[in-house]
């Protein structure tokens, strides 16, 4: 299993410098870590480290490429509960997502549902919920499959953190060939699941792992919040079984590359140790 790193180091800096900075410490595979639909005053004036949808998706895999690295990953989180609206990431965003992933030669797109955003997402039932997302799926899912493309569904979301949830999301869609799993140890096991669990029953969907792991002061919150950026601490040294879930995916049959979500350099060094350890490249 290769580890890369997400794009999101520093803080009010550009693409091109996060990937500089992955680079220095050693890795050589990353992500697309967050991205926009057409201009960012932000990315225009160097504080951001976004992508556009719009761009040429060659011109961001030369960007890869001046620096060694190679994208594994195009992220497209959404917010897939809530009524369509031209503010929210949904399924247009998500589908301009997966041609630019196919421009750059990247297998995986990863999205997820989010957590809900208005009153009336609050309300849905479990059926309701299962129903909106699918929904906002269908058509990214069959784009996926024609340009042979891997749309990953990531826990981030009070679906996608509950087993019962993804299944219940994958079947909705006809449980297509185009639509598999990342697993995220971090998120699936603060809303409340098993994450060594959750690689047992999904192992043969399962495409790519997002590495977290979260210290015993997030005990009290699991199953109340649905997901958080990166890891505070290093893998290893909070409370999370990682041993236990690289030993159920080490000879998962589509699993190649994994991200270390993790806050710190220090941390990220100590983290990348720890999966070499496990037996990561």
């Amino acid at each position: 299993m290769k580890v890369g790193c997400f794009a999101l180091i520093d803080p009010f800096s550009t693409l091109e410098h996060q990937l500089q900075r992955i680079a220095d410490m050693g890795f050589k595979y990353a992500d697309v870590t967050d991205s926009h639909p057409g201009s960012s005053l932000g990315r225009d004036y160097g504080f951001a480290a976004t992508a556009s949808l719009d761009d040429n998706p060659m011109d961001l895999k030369r960007l890869f490429d001046r620096h060694g690295l190679t994208a594994t990953t195009f992220c497209a989180h959404a917010t897939l509960l809530d009524p369509v609206s031209p503010s929210r990431f949904g399924t247009h965003e998500i589908c301009k997502a997966i041609m630019m992933a196919k421009g750059m030669g990247v297998p995986h797109v990863i999205t997820t549902e989010g957590h809900p955003q208005t009153g009336w997402a609050e309300r849905l039932s479990f059926a309701e919920k299962v129903l909106v997302v699918a929904e906002k799926l269908y058509e990214p899912a069959r784009l996926a499959a024609d340009m042979g493309v891997k749309l990953l569904l990531e826990p981030h979301g009070p679906l996608t953190d509950t087993i019962q949830g993804l299944q219940a999301i994958l079947e909705r869609l006809g449980n297509p060939d185009s639509v598999g799993v990342t697993l995220d140890t971090g998120n699936s096991w603060l809303g409340g699941s098993d994450p060594v669990e959750m690689a047992r029953v999904f192992k043969e969907r399962i495409y790519h792992i997002h590495w977290k792991d979260m210290s015993a002061e997030w005990e009290a919150k699991r199953g109340t919040m649905w997901g958080t950026g990166m890891s505070l601490v290093a893998l290893g040294d909070g409370v999370i079984d990682l041993a236990g879930v690289y030993a159920v995916l080490k000879d998962a049959p589509h699993l190649e590359y994994s991200t270390l979500e993790v806050a710190g350099d220090d941390n990220l060094k100590k983290s990348y140790a720890y999966l070499k350890s496990l037996g990561a490249e």
